[in-house]
């Protein structure tokens, strides 16, 4: 269906291809949280960061990735994944033909002066924060999120400053940083590059849930044969051995 535009008398912008970014405020149990940054910190170790120098604790380069699996966390992250499925109808996907996955679920610690440095979930559809902490101030590192594609510079490269000519606009703007403050859910496609910028709260211990979603087809009644668009469920898939036969 065409767009249907109204003719205004003087020259209007009207924003088009939005990126959906869902958030959530929910409102943790003081109790439950407390335990939960326990569970981390037992989780954790004596580690205090990834090898890479600077960066920040991240469970799933730990062998900590089934959050979801924990007995401490799964209760949150079972109501974290039905508003993952409230993102997807909002986006008008018909959820009795698609199956939404939960990949993996893993923390995030980062100390004063970590960061976690730009990157996106090529394996994943839908990803997910949770913020187990943060006042909203933005000083304990905020998560970075960069489009896909600055198609309103015209001319690629001058929305990032250096003294070029295109002001920072609601239309060019760079980045968008989201400020951490416990009991927030943030949603958003795994396809855009993002960050956690540096911990620059000397005090405070940043603490947060990472999640990967997966969409596939949902299960196909005997007979039937999922769409060409959709991965198949992965119940009809096949495993194959290291010397190329399948297991009985």
């Amino acid at each position: 269906m065409p767009l249907t535009l109204r003719v205004p008398a003087a020259l209007q912008i009207q924003p088009l291809f939005p990126v959906a970014l869902g958030q959530v405020q929910l409102r943790p149990d003081p109790l439950e949280l407390a335990e939960q940054l326990q569970a981390l910190h037992v989780l954790r170790g004596d580690a205090d960061g990834n090898p890479e120098p600077g960066c920040a604790w991240t469970g799933d380069l730990n062998g900590v990735w089934q959050l979801h699996r924990h007995p401490t966390f799964a209760p949150l992250i079972a109501t974290l994944s039905g508003h993952a499925c409230r993102y997807l109808e909002q986006l008008g996907f018909d959820r009795r033909r698609v199956a939404l996955h939960l990949q993996r679920c893993w923390p995030v610690l980062s100390e004063p002066g970590q960061v976690v440095g730009r990157h996106h979930h090529p394996n994943a559809h839908l990803s997910a924060v949770y913020y187990l902490n943060g006042d909203g101030s933005g000083r304990s590192g905020c998560l970075r999120l960069w489009p896909s594609r600055q198609v309103n510079e015209l001319v690629p490269g001058l929305g990032v400053g250096h003294g070029g000519p295109l002001t920072p606009t609601a239309w060019s703007l760079p980045w968008l940083d989201v400020a951490p403050r416990a009991g927030l859910l943030l949603l958003f496609p795994s396809c855009l590059d993002h960050a956690v910028l540096p911990n620059e709260d000397p005090d405070d211990l940043r603490c947060s849930l990472s999640i990967d979603f997966v969409l596939t087809a949902p299960p196909c009644p005997e007979g039937q044969a999922p769409p060409e668009y959709l991965a198949p469920h992965p119940g009809h898939w096949q495993t194959i051995t290291e010397d190329g036969v399948q297991p009985a």
